[in-house]
């Protein structure tokens, strides 16, 4: 048996074709994957049956506490993880926002503890965002200093955190295996086809530009040529949806 979508050039490999959705068709792309399953009598998904999931690793998450600890993050702390990379340009909302943001919710309350992370080719612009950041606070402990963090440590972080703030990339549905509250930025996709897939009774707020008629895009090309479906969403738009996620 070999199951694949019915595509031009490749459907003679397979014993069983699934037409697929339009790439930009406001159906969620876990339902579009999952799709692939019903020649087997795989019935339909839901995200309260079945969740992205990613297994638990207690030697990680112990890992995980020591080095908060060191960095002087202490287990009552209220913990926000900002991821602030993406891997392209179409989803990357614009460090000066993410300074701002970050700057209004450390303030919010000083007990904070703000982690910012990102991918390895972005590691430059989280230093930007934090030292901006931090330049505009009273409490500079509220940014510890960056560190790294592999896949799994990353994980262990987020389920620590109590939000996650951050645009559609791999770490946002990373946090869609954990319990915490999301703070999803979408630019060019649409929530109906992005958001995180869990458990709807989970908290998570998304925060985008609303209706534009450039937006879904293929992200090859801005029209616009500006990047209005990330540049405007506001830093307080975004602070906002944090203090929902938060209470």
């Amino acid at each position: 048996m070999r199951i694949g979508y019915a595509m031009p050039w490749r459907s003679w490999l397979y014993t069983d074709r699934v037409r697929r959705s339009p790439d930009l068709f406001p159906r969620h792309s876990v339902v579009n994957q999952w799709d692939l399953l019903a020649p087997l009598g795989i019935d339909a998904c839901t995200p309260e049956r079945d969740p992205v999931e990613m297994a638990v690793d207690p030697a990680i998450a112990d890992r995980v506490t020591r080095r908060l600890e060191a960095a002087g993050i202490r287990g009552d702390d209220p913990l926000v993880v900002v991821h602030v990379s993406a891997g392209n340009e179409f989803r990357r909302w614009p460090e000066a926002s993410f300074s701002s943001m970050i700057a209004s919710v450390a303030q919010a309350d000083p007990r904070r503890r703000i982690i910012v992370v990102s991918g390895p080719s972005d590691a430059e612009a989280a230093r930007r965002v934090t030292d901006v950041a931090r330049s505009r606070l009273s409490t500079p402990e509220s940014l510890p200093p960056l560190l790294d963090w592999d896949l799994g440590e990353l994980r262990a972080l987020i389920a620590r955190a109590t939000v996650y703030i951050g645009g559609d990339s791999g770490p946002m549905h990373l946090a869609s295996t954990t319990e915490t509250p999301i703070v999803a930025l979408l630019g060019p996709t649409l929530p109906e086809r992005s958001r995180p897939w869990r458990d709807r009774r989970l908290r998570v707020e998304i925060v985008d530009a609303g209706p534009l008629p450039c937006r879904p895009c293929d992200q090859r090309r801005c029209i616009p040529g500006d990047f209005r479906c990330l540049t405007r969403i506001g830093p307080e738009q975004v602070a906002t949806a944090v203090e929902r996620a938060l209470r």
